[in-house]
């Protein structure tokens, strides 16, 4: 297995929308891995010392994880992969759909991260004499499995074993 090395280039990562179809006219997409926490501020211990910042720090634990996706791209005529027409389509049915994340090398055979997400914006931008965009934003649905290992890529087009040391499973919950 070949690995690359120095910088990842941003034009070699994708997102693929559904089963087979790729974002079309793509020019940015970003990933927000979130933890919500929990704050608890507990007395000091009496055989801890007084001070002034005594009790005053409090502890954090994780209550749920989440994944949020936005990606922007080009309007464009003769869209012939996922585009604004496609995205608007799914958000007006209101159903989570999967998408996955996947280094260009290893076209859609080994993503780096998979989940069913719900579209929870949609925006068209269209300004006087130049390109109209558009931005969406996907929030997870329920479990989200990535797989670190695989997020730089391999040259290798085969399912790479994973290990539970590299590949989690992300569930929403509520606090």
């Amino acid at each position: 297995m070949s690995t690359p090395t120095g910088y990842i280039n941003g034009s070699d990562l994708l997102l693929l929308v559904g089963t087979s179809t790729p974002f079309g006219h793509c020019t940015t997409h970003t990933l927000t891995f979130n933890s919500e926490t929990k704050d608890r501020a507990v007395k000091p211990l009496v055989s801890v010392p007084y001070s002034a910042s005594s009790g005053l720090f409090k502890s954090k634990n994780v209550t749920g994880l989440s994944v949020t996706v936005s990606a922007e791209g080009l309007r464009f005529y003769d869209e012939t992969e996922t585009g604004f027409k496609t995205l608007l389509n799914k958000w007006k049915s209101g159903e989570a759909i999967a998408l996955k994340g996947f280094h260009r090398a290893n076209a859609t055979t080994n993503p780096y991260f998979t989940g069913n997400f719900v579209i929870t914006s949609l925006e068209e931008t269209s300004p006087a004499a130049d390109d109209t965009t558009y931005k969406v934003t996907f929030d997870n649905d329920g479990p989200v499995t990535i797989d670190e290992s695989k997020c730089g890529g391999t040259t290798e087009e085969t399912e790479v074993p994973t290990s539970a040391s590299n590949s989690t499973s992300v569930s929403s919950h509520s606090s």
